[in-house]
């Protein structure tokens, strides 16, 4: 079948697109990768990802069939830039903090270094992963490492009344309002109290190494548990405002739009993209002698469990093979055994620890949505068993 094609422009307007006694299977140990044997091989998914056609704003994703390490190499680590790459080096950049602070600063590359360092391990989703057939694939797992935010916060002295942080990027591109075409870097905002959230940080390594170009460099924000685009890459300004930040990116593009019914009229609402929601999705089927295992990756949330329903068959248990924590993905797999020979569906359902279960794609919270934005939904992959 032939995609329907889909233009950069169209992209963006449109993304602007609890189970009591769940059974959960656990192994003891850390187990990084996939284990595939030398004799395993990959059966191919028969849905394979549609051509791409946004190339420059989709500059990479991951290809699940080749996913065999808990954390997600740099080479391997999806990619989306809304503008230009910046040109940048570590001699010239600086950070300015500023606004409404009682102490503005400018910070070298070094004097960040030299501040309290941080890791954590956190998995970044795209709001908008897997809401189309060519896009399947954009998230991925590191190490982040940099210094506390809200360190560096307290430093400046946030003043009254500030309440919004709006992290600004190099990064910039034309823009229309209306009759208006403007040049506008990319710029997200937050409250103050989600700013000062003890894992908010200011990163520039990744995976142990250097932030990438396309990652960054030689600065960016990250903020555990929250979609891609709230964490801003190549920054170069932190401002604290008095008043919500509604750039392009917070109240045009990056809004999920939903109808809902209240006292029999319809009312739409509007809702920038923030925190990242409880997602799961097949990786990949293998065979080895005979036997066939199902394998994939649960986050958005500290787990339960992870279920599997092959065809039209009960839920099964998945066992949980890597637990990645509060903001780190989970691995999971199934033993599938010897299935008959034919074409299969298989599909995912993650329950997290507060109850919650991933929404089935008919479920109200999605088809209510005009916006491809925050899909989280049951994902079903096809295979061809030999």
């Amino acid at each position: 079948m032939t995609p329907t094609p889909i233009s950069r422009r169209t992209l963006l307007k449109h993304g602007g697109v609890g189970l009591a006694g769940l059974s959960v299977l656990r192994v003891a140990g850390p187990a990084h990768a996939f284990p595939l044997a030398q004799d395993a091989i990959v059966i191919p998914w028969l849905d394979q990802p549609e051509p791409n056609p946004v190339p420059e704003v989709i500059v990479r994703q991951l290809d699940w069939e080749e996913l065999d390490s808990w954390l997600t190499p740099v080479d391997q680590f999806f990619v989306i830039k809304h503008f230009d790459l910046p040109e940048l080096n570590e001699r010239d950049w600086r950070l300015e903090i500023g606004g409404l602070v009682a102490r503005p600063m400018t910070l070298t590359l070094a004097d960040l270094k030299a501040r309290e360092r941080q890791e954590v391990t956190f998995t970044l989703e795209c709001s908008g992963n897997s809401a189309f057939p060519f896009n399947k694939g954009l998230v991925g797992n590191a190490i982040w490492a940099g210094t506390p935010l809200a360190s560096l916060l307290d430093e400046a002295g946030v003043q009254e009344p500030g309440s919004e942080v709006v992290f600004w990027g190099a990064d910039a591109g034309e823009q229309t309002w209306r009759e208006m075409t403007i040049t506008e870097h990319f710029a997200r905002g937050m409250s103050v109290s989600d700013a000062r959230d003890t894992n908010t940080m200011l990163v520039f390594e990744m995976n142990g190494e250097p932030l990438p170009p396309l990652h960054g460099f030689p600065l960016r924000l990250i903020a555990p548990g929250w979609y891609g685009v709230a964490n801003v890459k190549w920054l170069r300004r932190i401002e604290v405002l008095d008043r919500r930040y509604m750039g392009h990116f917070m109240a045009r593009d990056y809004v999920t739009i939903r109808e809902e019914e209240h006292d029999g009229e319809t009312v739409w609402t509007f809702t920038t993209v923030s925190r990242a929601r409880l997602k799961s999705a097949p990786a990949k089927v293998t065979r080895q002698g005979g036997r066939y295992r199902i394998m994939g990756a649960a986050w958005g949330a500290p787990l339960s469990g992870v279920e599997v329903q092959i065809d039209e068959e009960p839920w099964q248990s998945a066992t949980l093979t890597e637990e990645g924590g509060e903001f780190a993905w989970t691995f999971w797999t199934v033993d599938w055994g010897t299935p008959s020979p034919g074409e299969h569906s298989v599909t995912s359902r993650a329950t997290a620890a507060s109850g919650e279960v991933q929404p089935a794609p008919d479920d109200p919270l999605l088809t209510a949505k005009s916006t491809f934005w925050e899909s989280n939904g049951q994902i079903t992959r096809q295979v061809r068993i030999p």
